[in-house]
């Protein structure tokens, strides 16, 4: 008989062993059962609450974007104004929580994945129109009907730093200084 409540807990806990996991090994090469093993519970258990290693990964890479997402909006939640808003997105990118070694392996199997999975590719997707839709949410006051191609920079410039960022091992506070420096040039263009 299973044990009332304890799915929550279970899902969770493969979560963060596939997290991990992916960390230690710095790839996608890991198997269900060691994924089970590091969150203390057999591999038929972790079949049976995701049904493969694939929904697993997506299960970790959601609640990545999760976290991600909660730190957006605390940012955007303290910021004042359309620029400190702007801003917010872009430090949020690059806060020390999104450069941890586990979160990175993730982010880069991630978008590997995203070449081959439609589910990843979706997952993906939605995280990247997010992304562009705050950034134009926020630029449209500032630069008008450039709003959209300053988006499409701006993101471009987030997402290739943090790569970037990360394969380097250089710290992410030069890398939110490049796209602030870009954002201040483009408002600046837009203002003109």
């Amino acid at each position: 008989m299973p044990k009332l409540g304890m799915e929550p807990i279970r899902r969770a806990a493969l979560v963060k062993a596939t997290i991990d996991e992916i960390g230690a090994v710095g790839s996608l090469d890991v198997t269900v059962g060691k994924i089970a093993k590091r969150a203390g519970m057999s591999s038929a258990l972790a079949h049976h609450y995701f049904g493969g290693k694939e929904q697993i990964f997506l299960a970790a890479m959601r609640h990545t974007l999760s976290l991600y997402k909660a730190e957006v909006l605390g940012a955007l939640g303290r910021a004042s104004g359309h620029r400190a808003r702007l801003e917010a997105i872009v430090q949020t990118s690059f806060t020390s929580s999104n450069f941890r070694p586990e979160v990175i392996a993730v982010w880069l199997n991630f978008y590997v994945l995203a070449q081959t999975s439609a589910d990843a590719d979706q997952l993906l997707r939605i995280y990247q129109r997010r992304l562009h839709s705050n950034l134009v949410h926020d630029l449209r006051p500032l630069v008008g009907a450039r709003a959209v191609d300053v988006a499409i920079r701006v993101a471009g410039l987030i997402d290739g730093l943090y790569l970037r960022q990360a394969l380097t091992g250089v710290g992410s506070d030069d890398a939110a200084a490049h796209v602030l420096a870009s954002l201040k040039a483009e408002l600046k263009a837009g203002a003109q």
